[in-house]
């Protein structure tokens, strides 16, 4: 996929405002960690995640993304009636029916002629919301379109954690300790056939996939979307490393191919933020420099389809991203899906 027309306006976020340890989460599962002979600590020291943040007990999604959404928008100068498109996409909704968009919209005042729906696909949602928008942008179909999504790991920890205590045993322990490395936060993007200031030209993007492994990593009840038992998070982290990188360095060869980028590589990298084996994973495996690579797990952790673009945003504002660089998105999620998109900052 090539783009010539389409720009990324503003990337903006928000964040809570609580933060909470992971020793914090550890020292809950002490007793489990006992009997299982696990000394604590063991999550911060595999991944380097000290922290990240918990929206307030009473919250709605839909109104952290419509502030981030707000952001965009005024930052952009962009009126929000000439947003054609508004897509959330986000894994955690406010309910099934009807789409988070909506209420988003809403609060944006959008305009009655503008499609508003959900994307869905685990943390891979708001990449793949750019792109349905870059889409209709380069046919001409749109001028402005939104991407908007929100993630809250409290509900899911705390689900979490108190499974852990009643299952003591090592196996549910390994396919849980990720649950501990979420992260909340809102992320809005917003899009345009307009090359405005600060704006940021969309060059091209690649997606790959390798469904035979959709089982590693499930969020959900064990009966179904519609049953009545709690959701629970299950992840073969090792599985969804080795695989994942493996899809991840397919996925590369073809993205530097598309972008005609094999002989003058990206100057900066943006990737999915999960953890330091896994960031350091990726960059072996695409012989990224270090210092080419931002990261921001260490003190937001996994925010799900929320990681990459806040990343984004916080990298441009501390000056790490520069006018004219070739920048790489380098997105992954549960599926397995990868994508990666080209931008000329």
């Amino acid at each position: 996929m090539r783009y010539q027309r389409v720009f990324i306006n503003k990337i903006a976020y928000e964040l809570p405002k609580e933060k909470v340890a992971t020793s914090f989460l550890e020292e809950q599962l002490t007793d489990v960690y006992q009997e299982l002979g696990i000394p604590l600590g063991q999550v911060e020291a595999l991944t380097k995640i000290h922290q990240r943040r918990y929206w307030p007990v009473d919250h709605q999604l839909s109104d952290h993304a419509a502030l981030a959404a707000k952001k965009a928008i005024k930052e952009s100068g962009i009126n929000s009636k000439k947003i054609q498109v508004l897509i959330y996409a986000g894994v955690g909704r406010a309910q099934l029916e009807p789409a988070t968009a909506c209420a988003v919209a809403h609060q944006l005042a959008i305009a009655s002629d503008a499609s508003v729906y959900d994307v869905s696909n685990a943390c891979l949602g708001v990449l793949n919301g750019i792109i349905q928008i870059a889409n209709a942008i380069e046919l001409g179909q749109i001028h402005a379109g939104l991407v908007v999504s929100a993630e809250s790991c409290r509900e899911i920890i705390d689900t979490m954690v108190a499974e852990m205590k009643i299952q003591r045993n090592i196996e549910h322990f390994a396919l849980s300790l990720a649950t501990l490395t979420g992260g909340s936060g809102a992320v809005a993007v917003l899009l345009s056939d307009n090359a405005l200031d600060s704006s940021h030209q969309l060059l091209g993007a690649v997606a790959r996939q390798k469904s035979q492994w959709h089982q590693l990593c499930r969020w959900g009840s064990k009966t179904g979307i519609l049953g009545n038992a709690c959701n629970i998070m299950h992840t073969d982290s090792v599985s969804v490393l080795k695989y994942g990188v493996e899809l991840g360095v397919e996925t590369y060869k073809d993205f530097l191919q598309e972008l005609l980028w094999q002989d003058s590589f990206p100057d900066k990298y943006i990737c999915h933020q999960v953890g330091e084996a896994n960031q350091l994973a990726i960059r072996r495996a695409l012989n990224i420099p270090k210092e080419r690579d931002f990261t921001t797990y260490e003190t937001l952790a996994n925010t799900g389809t929320v990681a990459l673009p806040m990343t984004a945003a916080i990298a441009d504002q501390v000056g790490f991203l520069k006018t004219g660089d070739k920048v790489a998105f380098l997105g992954i999620g549960s599926g397995l899906n990868c994508m990666m998109l080209g931008i000329k900052w």
